[in-house]
């Protein structure tokens, strides 16, 4: 059973389209039993969005349309999550990987990111 979790990157270029998500990695999301996008996700791109450190195709409001309109499931954070990431060592400083780190171990998922840093941490990172 193939269940994976986004990571914030994966996402918006899924939505959009981006072709820096390869052919291969969407028919894997395509085809498997669970796909999540993390609620931290959408925390990240707004605030990036507010900030000025990122441009998307579309607007931000769409995007939650998108996943309305998907299989693409969204994963909140639990106050289990927060325990995992209490306990995670300091290998990655962004906070918003490091929560979806966290929601990776606790609900066995497999996080689809080009990130490496993921690598230190005892969960599974897909990129090809």
């Amino acid at each position: 059973m193939s269940q994976f979790l986004l990571d914030t990157h994966t996402f918006i270029w899924l939505t959009e389209d981006s072709p820096h998500l390869s052919s291969e990695l969407k028919e894997m999301i395509n085809a498997a039993d669970l796909v999540y996008v993390s609620i931290a996700s959408f925390w990240e791109i707004s605030i990036k969005l507010k900030l000025g450190k990122l441009s998307l195709n579309q607007s931000y409001e769409s995007i939650g349309k998108t996943v309305a309109n998907s299989d693409i499931s969204l994963l909140s954070i639990s106050f289990a999550d927060t325990v995992q990431l209490l306990n995670l060592p300091l290998y990655h400083n962004d906070p918003f990987d490091r929560i979806l780190i966290a929601q990776a171990i606790n609900h066995s998922l497999e996080m689809i990111s080009t990130d490496k840093k993921f690598d230190a941490y005892p969960i599974q990172r897909i990129w090809v």
